[in-house]
């Protein structure tokens, strides 16, 4: 106001000045200078000055440049994070949500420990800094704690003498005259911890709260804002700030590993800055001793906090409170970062203990790691962040990590179908869990689960055959051999390893290498299975396809036929099994020229799968391109219509760029006449 009214008298006062000068270099009487025409006509110049002075006194007052728009106080406000990345959408809905109301405005900010909760609302609070008289940010962790920093509060606004049971509304009191403020509550528990310490009835309207928190169970106290973690390119861009020479690729394979959590970044970027190590080192050392780097590096914010122990406090509540959860936690760790089937454990109770049985205590089980932020609740899964579980593994005892290991393993073969042919859901099923199985079983395996590791690591390489994975499926099974092979008592897994091997070798093109692995299973499982069992057709069937890729149709052909002959003794004539067996021997005798005896057997797989598969499953779509070629030798005009339909079930199911669906549509562009 002064300023504005000293600006008014000096434009008056330059006014008078330059009326003088004006005066004094005017020498003409005929010429009179302003000064004579105020003496003249003083009220005209009065009415002239007068607008002058209001527009002078209605200027706002320039800014200091570098001084900062400080409120009348701030209280214990941290530094600004000159760091601060992104978030720009959130800030404004937080604006937005607290500013939608005349009243005492609350919001919650809930999320993962190291998601930036605090540091959304620093930013917050310096972002909207002029907009506020009164800023104070509190530690709410500790409940008790939160009445003596009032007490600390109120003396910092002018109250002498409050004792803790008159802090709280004797601040709220004074903030009448200082509104609009605000009060930022960081890291608090349950919303019943903290309601002593809230605004209520009234007292201090026009007044903004915001409250940081990992635990659940808001919603109902205050509007709540899920804080997630960053983007890829928020993260990508935080550390191409921080780190000289990270290219996009390397900062996108860290953020990957950190799982784009902001604080795990922040960590990262700061143990780049202060040992010079390159963004390349970086990423190898973490891909390599991920639990072991999550306890190095400082953010520069909040040196005092590394990730690794993060998440210790809410664990040690859980060993006092929910002990199950913690031996739910520990299993997850050892899981992938891919949601968790639920059913993975209520399937086998005994992987906890029986706990999944009791459905009350198996709701509070899971329940208490939502609540406390250490995992994510889905509809039938769980979802734990891949550095929470880091920081679990690295607490760990040795025979903890075993014991979880061997449970795991149990329950996740109880889980997975063991017979991909036949079970409606195994597609679905296996995806779902392949992830986990190889987490569990892509490691050396402890001596406990070595032999339930082995069935695994064949398995789902049998199902990354069915999926066109072969190169991974190869590494699996060559793995599961080995395992076997290194135990006693194990021979018939030994073949069922060969006989997976040497049809993957087969399907990559290598088909004396498969003859050789087949060969020897088969000799394996004839040395301790009975003549009649299923493994041994298994063995023949695939040893009769791989000596017709070889040219040697004549000893494939009572090979494929003894295959079906026990196979259909030991399931009946209608199994997917025996579908399987037909289509062998119908391989051999189109090897051999002869479509007419190969067209009814692959008739009659059609028929047997088609009653047991779903009409799009993969089986029928191969027995049909199968048949569109016999058919389309033997002149039947059909043909064309049964490869255009087995050619759409593979683009259904494996994609239009899948080598074996451009195959398909080859197919039928060839019995069309090249058109489509």
């Amino acid at each position: 106001m002064w300023r504005r009214l000293a600006g008014a008298v000096a434009g008056l006062l330059v006014l008078f000045v330059g009326s003088l000068a004006f005066n004094a270099a005017s020498g003409q009487s005929r010429w009179p200078g302003p000064l004579d025409f105020v003496r003249v006509h003083p009220w005209v110049v009065l009415l002239l000055l007068i607008p002058l002075a209001l527009i002078g006194l209605g200027q706002p007052p320039r800014p200091d440049r570098g001084q900062d728009p400080l409120p009348a106080t701030a209280y214990r406000l941290p530094p600004r994070n000159s760091d601060f990345t992104g978030r720009d959408a959130t800030l404004r809905q937080v604006r937005q949500r607290l500013t939608s109301v005349n009243d005492v405005a609350m919001l919650v900010v809930h999320g993962l420990g190291g998601v930036g909760k605090t540091q959304l609302a620093v930013e917050y609070a310096y972002r909207y800094l002029s907009k506020y008289r009164f800023v104070a940010f509190l530690d709410a962790e500790t409940p008790d704690l939160v009445a003596p920093q009032f007490v600390s509060l109120a003396g910092e606004l002018g109250l002498a003498e409050v004792s803790s049971d008159q802090a709280i509304p004797r601040v709220y009191g004074n903030l009448v005259d200082r509104r609009p403020w605000l009060i930022i509550f960081d890291n608090a528990e349950k919303p019943g911890t903290l309601a002593h310490a809230l605004p209520s009835g009234g007292l201090a309207g026009n007044g903004h709260v915001i409250v940081t928190t990992r635990v659940s169970g808001w919603s109902s106290s205050a509007g709540v804002v899920d804080l997630e973690v960053y983007t890829r390119q928020e993260s990508m861009k935080l550390l191409a700030q921080r780190v000289p020479g990270m290219t996009e690729a390397v900062a996108d394979r860290i953020a990957e590993q950190l799982g784009d959590l902001p604080l795990a970044l922040e960590q990262a970027a700061g143990y780049m800055g202060y040992h010079q190590t390159t963004p390349e080192r970086y990423r190898d050392l973490l891909a390599s001793h991920l639990e072991d780097m999550i306890g190095r590096g400082e953010p520069s914010h909040r040196p005092s906090v590394v990730v690794a122990t993060l998440w210790q406090l809410s664990v040690e509540r859980l060993e006092t409170d929910q002990p199950q959860a913690v031996s739910l936690l520990e299993l997850c760790a050892l899981l992938a970062p891919e949601p968790v089937p639920l059913d993975l454990f209520t399937g086998s109770p005994e992987t906890l203990d029986g706990v999944p049985a009791d459905p009350l205590a198996w709701d509070a089980t899971v329940g208490a790691l939502a609540g406390l932020g250490l995992a994510r609740r889905g509809d039938a899964s769980l979802v734990v962040h891949r550095l929470v579980q880091a920081a679990i593994r690295a607490g760990m005892p040795a025979e903890a990590h075993v014991d979880a290991r061997v449970r795991l393993c149990r329950a996740l073969l109880a889980a997975v179908p063991d017979d991909l042919h036949s079970a409606p859901d195994a597609r679905p099923r296996w995806q779902q869990l392949l992830p986990h199985v190889l987490a569990v079983a892509n490691n050396d395996p402890p001596a406990e689960c070595a032999a339930d590791t082995a069935v695994l690591l064949r398995l789902a390489s049998e199902f990354l055959v069915q999926i066109g994975d072969y190169s991974v499926a190869l590494h699996l099974c060559e793995s599961a051999l080995a395992i076997d092979e290194s135990l006693d008592g194990r021979s018939a897994e030994v073949g069922f390893d060969l006989i997976a091997l040497s049809q993957i070798h087969r399907d990559l093109g290598a088909p004396e290498r498969s003859r050789q692995l087949a060969e020897r299973a088969l000799s394996v499982h004839e040395s301790c299975l009975p003549a009649d069992s299923p493994a041994i057709a298994t063995d023949l069937a695939t040893l009769a396809r791989t000596l017709c890729i070889l040219g040697e149709h004549e000893a494939a052909r009572p090979l494929a036929e003894r295959a079906l002959r026990i196979d259909e003794a030991a399931y009946g004539p209608d199994d997917p099994y025996v579908s399987f067996d037909l289509i062998a021997l119908a391989n051999v005798h189109v090897d051999l020229g002869d479509h007419a005896s190969a067209a009814p057997l692959i008739a009659r797989a059609l028929r047997i799968r088609e009653a047991k598969y779903a009409p799009d499953h993969l089986y029928i779509g191969y027995v049909l391109l199968f048949q569109a070629r016999v058919l389309h030798t033997l002149n039947d005009s059909t043909a064309a219509d049964l490869a255009r339909r087995g050619a759409h079930i593979l683009h259904t199911r494996l994609g239009r760029t899948h080598p074996k669906t451009e195959d398909a549509f080859a197919l039928v562009d060839s019995l069309q006449g090249g058109t489509r």
